[in-house]
């Protein structure tokens, strides 16, 4: 069962954050396991506090070594997600990213 990398905005939103549990369920549906650490570092972390941002993008870069392929959700592409991007490219390669467009969620 491949593990997908959910990549998209959170910028400390509470909307963000209920956009991504909705692409965590598309994902189980697909019959896949989704990662969304944006979703569990909410709940003890700040991502408004620059120390705890940094902390989470480190803890996420360590995540994405476990992880098949990243799958990138939403309009807009954040700072955080780049930096996310480019570290799974580097690890796993350009061709295990995809970019989920237009889902029902």
């Amino acid at each position: 069962m491949k593990v997908i990398f959910v990549c998209s905005p959170f910028q400390g939103k509470k909307e963000n954050i209920e956009k991504a549990k909705k692409y965590c369920r598309y994902i189980v549906d697909l019959g896949y396991i989704p990662i969304a650490p944006h979703i569990y570092f909410s709940q003890f972390m700040d991502d408004l506090n620059p120390e705890d941002r940094r902390k989470a993008l480190d803890m996420n870069k360590k995540l994405l070594e476990f992880c098949d392929e990243l799958w990138i959700f939403g309009d807009k592409i954040t700072e955080g997600m780049k930096i996310e991007i480019e570290h799974f490219k580097k690890i796993k390669g350009e061709n295990k990213i995809k970019k989920i467009d237009k889902i029902k969620i």
